[in-house]
């Protein structure tokens, strides 16, 4: 009797742990994303973040565990830190990452950070479960200038244009540097990449005055088509406006559903702490909105105190309310670069009692937590 119960127990086990499969097949296969052949790993990444989104608000910032004040990860290379870790405890969710320069060939980035130490950090820290997000301020490919020279170039890198021959070389490097990307096994390491940001602000070569609308969606749909051309197939697109005030600001530059897998939003703390409040609800209600309009997952893609030292309680008081149940994936904090330079917390910070607070809210979600989320 004993292995007649013990047979149908076992059984009942493994008929759940078929259809628990099953479920997360179906899941996988129904998704859709911008690439039709995206891998795995990216469509397992993107149901994670649906979940997250659903649990709560992932806590980022860019090159958290590359550098912070007054400390480089090269100082002490075996150790993983953080400034956020310095001060709560806990790791960021998600980590963002530069790639500028990756396209001139060079072996670090505009923030001065190598190639390969930032290959073995996004490895280290995806191994622990966390989101990984990339930008990228590539030079200007007409002047050979920075990203903030406006002399307009995108005509020039578009099909037939002038200088398409560079482009696709750069593409290519870009390319080869995600393809790099794998785990332990081989498996692609998935990326949220949010190339072209903040276009309908002026400062970019690709922004608004600087190209038109149809030659920025050109750039991006073509750009897009180039990567799959090169057999990069671990991104999920993320699209992100700076500031907006209206909805069509929102829709002037979008390539298009089939091209962008996440809504963002770029929104710092200019004006002083109620217009950045009404900031960042009227921005987030528009990536909402167009969220669920178009199924798409959506988020506080880039923001910071622009003016560090300043406020107390910049995160419970400021940072908070207007990011409170509003449905975001994640939220990625700025650099902390240097002293002049950081938009987030550190132990000496004025802010960093309130962090703490901000830490344990229900809400915010840290990478021991977020690593939990598997499928």
């Amino acid at each position: 009797m004993k292995n007649i119960i013990t047979l149908i127990i076992l059984s009942f086990i493994a008929l759940l742990f078929t259809g628990c499969n099953s479920l997360q097949h179906r899941q996988l296969e129904n998704l859709s994303l911008a690439d039709k052949n995206t891998a795995k790993s990216a469509r397992i990444l993107y149901l994670r973040l649906k979940e997250i989104a659903d649990r709560g608000i992932a806590f980022g910032q860019q090159d958290a565990t590359l550098y912070g004040i007054n400390w480089k990860q090269e100082q002490n290379p075996m150790e993983i830190r953080s400034d956020i870790k310095d001060v709560s405890g806990k790791l960021p969710a998600v980590h963002g990452y530069e790639l500028g320069h990756i396209e001139l060939g060079n072996s670090f980035s505009l923030d001065t950070v190598s190639f390969v130490t930032m290959r073995d950090q996004i490895k280290k820290i995806h191994k622990r479960g966390a989101i990984i997000t990339c930008s990228w301020h590539l030079d200007n490919p007409v002047t050979g200038g920075s990203s903030w020279d406006k002399t307009p170039a995108v005509a020039a890198i578009l099909k037939e244009g002038t200088q398409r021959g560079k482009y696709e070389l750069w593409i290519k490097r870009l390319a080869d540097f995600f393809k790099s990307l794998t785990d332990e096994k081989g498996d692609p390491i998935p990326v949220v990449f949010r190339p072209f940001h903040e276009m309908n602000g002026n400062w970019f070569w690709w922004g608004a005055g600087n190209c038109t609308p149809e030659e920025y969606k050109a750039l991006w749909r073509q750009s897009f088509q180039l990567l799959q051309e090169n057999g990069v197939h671990n991104l999920l697109f993320a699209y992100s406006p700076n500031i907006m005030q209206s909805r069509e600001d929102f829709e002037r530059f979008y390539p298009g559903d089939d091209y962008v897998d996440i809504l963002g939003a770029d929104v710092y703390n200019y004006g002083g702490r109620e217009a950045y409040i009404t900031n960042l609800q009227r921005n987030i209600a528009i990536i909402k909105e167009k969220g669920l309009q178009k199924s798409k997952l959506y988020a506080l893609t880039e923001t910071g105190n622009t003016t560090p030292g300043s406020d107390a309680n910049f995160w419970t008081e400021s940072l908070y309310p207007g990011i409170k149940d509003s449905g975001i994936a994640w939220v990625l904090l700025w650099r902390n670069a240097r002293l002049d330079h950081y938009f987030s917390t550190y132990p000496q910070d004025i802010s960093a009692e309130n962090f703490k607070k901000f830490e344990e809210l229900k809400e915010t979600l840290f990478l021991n937590e977020v690593q939990k989320i598997k499928f």
